[in-house]
């Protein structure tokens, strides 16, 4: 079944318009990678670049976890999925990975995530982060994840043009 977007009203409060751009983003991926197998989602981009439409996917699962759980939920002893020593480099090397386990693991830190920010009474929900040694409040973790899924977006853009060549935004 191909992913559907959805769509991002015009006129909305900022929690709703948040909200619906970090859903179109986090679709927007799941749409470059969509009808593609293992070997094309691993299809790096070039040397000395490991990246994939793969690496990508496991990429964002890092980051909603680190943003979501592990900042804002408070859960700063959770490890990375792929890296016990914090390296989130280690995601984009996809070379032994799977759709599958790809996925898997970023459709749960993203339920995670959708949990953990409607919980939240507020996008004024604030927290201290000790990684950054800051305080954060939920207003930014959604803005820095709507940046993170559009960079990483325009990457999965070239990737999957580079795969089969399907173009569009």
């Amino acid at each position: 079944m191909p992913v559907e977007r959805p769509e991002i009203p015009t006129v909305a409060g900022e929690r709703e318009m948040l909200r619906a751009h970090l859903e179109y983003h986090r679709a927007t991926l799941a749409w470059k990678c969509d009808g593609l197998s293992d070997v094309d989602l691993r299809a790096q981009s070039m040397p000395p670049s490991t990246l994939s439409l793969l690496g990508l996917v496991r990429h964002m699962a890092e980051v909603e976890r680190a943003w979501f759980r592990r900042t804002i939920n408070g859960e700063a002893e959770l490890p990375l999925v792929w890296s016990d020593e914090g390296d989130f480099q280690v995601a984009y090397d996809a070379r032994e990975s799977t759709r599958a386990e790809a996925f898997a693991a970023w459709q749960a830190e993203v339920e995670h995530a959708r949990r953990i920010e409607r919980a939240a009474e507020s996008l004024d929900f604030t927290v201290h982060s000790p990684r950054w040694g800051v305080d954060v409040s939920l207003r930014a973790v959604m803005l820095h994840m709507i940046h993170e899924y559009a960079r990483h977006n325009g990457h999965a853009d070239f990737l999957r043009e580079g795969v089969d060549g399907l173009t569009g935004a």
